[in-house]
């Protein structure tokens, strides 16, 4: 008898790794392309052309998939430890409950699939979302936005948060959150502090937003991020997140570089244009008017001869063409990466000409009359 419960107990534990492998996958088995996802791929199709689609097939090919585990269960044990005393109790009801489970699915996915998936939750849920329209309307419209290269994109293998210019979609194991931006409110409820992060060994801030849908018969959803990636998060909101508890986000090292920049920035004497002068679009972004230009500050002549041997600030002779954030991003990119507490005093090479410059030499653009 305590053979047959030390086979027990050891069949118990493999299989219970093997399921937590298949219903949350390790980032080795995401490589090796032992997922259901990879598996199914040539049925499911592909996320990036039509995500709706193929999350909708996703959902449906995942939840069968999961539901012959404690079939799988109860019949491993058979033959492995018929001896058991589980296998007799497996014999009447259990087995058939299990033999139930994913016949009961399938009868339930081949409902949803009739008419095109036109009863699926997620096809109901954009249903509400389309205003009349249809629900392959507004799933046109989201495939259409996340074929986009500049969507934000976190999270882990098979839970990941996207966002589009319009759309936050929120993936789960069976089913995919979807609001749109226009109807929501977002709160930020809560911040977990570890102090050791699976990722790098180091202490790592969770952030968690409510996303409350202004829909009635849509449920909110909560999103679960990493603080680093909170700033480039909010770039693609157009709603503001409430932040009621005065909760403090911890920034990425960039961020903090940036607030630094900014603020000795101001500090340093201004470079005045007049207030009919054109300036050109930052051709760091392309999105910002230019902001900046590199005036030596720091030193005069005469410093920079009694300084022979050291790399001295020059002047720079190029034309306003950054903003204030390219400039503090091209700044911070040319220091040691791995001295940061130096980057304040560091000196960097114009971004177009490759004039020496410090922070000292940043001037800010002021319009001025006339």
């Amino acid at each position: 008898m305590d053979s047959a419960v030390s086979m027990y107990v050891f069949y118990s534990l493999i299989y219970s790794f093997f399921c937590l492998c298949l219903v949350a996958p390790p980032t080795e088995f995401v490589s090796a392309g032992i997922t259901i996802q990879h598996i199914f791929s040539g049925y499911l199709g592909s996320e990036d052309m039509t995500f709706i689609e193929y999350h909708i097939k996703r959902g449906a090919v995942t939840a069968i998939v999961h539901s012959f585990i404690p079939l799988g269960y109860v019949v491993g044990l058979g033959l492995f430890a018929p001896e058991v005393s589980v296998w007799e109790l497996a014999g009447g009801w259990l087995l058939t409950a299990c033999i139930a489970l994913p016949l009961g699915l399938a009868a339930c996915v081949l409902f949803w699939q009739r008419d095109g998936w036109d009863r699926h939750p997620i096809a109901n849920q954009l249903a509400q979302l389309s205003s009349g329209r249809g629900w392959r309307d507004v799933a046109s419209a989201i495939n259409i936005e996340f074929r986009r290269i500049d969507k934000f994109a976190s999270g882990s293998f098979g839970r990941r948060l996207y966002v589009t210019d319009s759309w936050i979609l929120k993936t789960s194991t069976y089913y995919v959150y979807i609001a749109h931006q226009n109807d929501i409110h977002l709160t930020l409820d809560k911040a977990e502090e570890h102090p050791l992060s699976y990722e790098n060994s180091v202490a790592t801030q969770y952030l968690n937003i409510t996303v409350r849908r202004v829909e009635p018969h849509l449920k909110n959803f909560s999103i679960r991020l990493n603080a680093l990636e909170y700033s480039d998060l909010k770039t693609k909101l157009q709603a503001q997140v409430l932040n009621a508890r005065n909760i403090v986000v911890r920034q990425s090292l960039s961020d903090q570089f940036l607030d630094a920049f900014h603020s000795t920035v101001g500090e340093n004497p201004v470079f005045p244009v007049r207030s009919d002068m054109e300036l050109e679009p930052c051709i760091g972004c392309m999105q910002k008017e230019s902001e900046v230009k590199l005036q030596r500050q720091c030193v005069s002549e005469e410093d920079n001869q009694a300084a022979a041997g050291e790399t001295q600030c020059v002047q720079c002779f190029c034309r306003p063409m950054w903003c204030m954030d390219c400039m503090g991003k091209w700044f911070a990119s040319r220091q040691d990466q791995q001295h940061p507490e130096g980057w304040l005093s560091g000196k960097a090479p114009c971004p177009t000409c490759r004039a020496i410059f410090c922070m000292l030499d940043v001037c800010a653009i002021v319009r001025q009359g006339g």
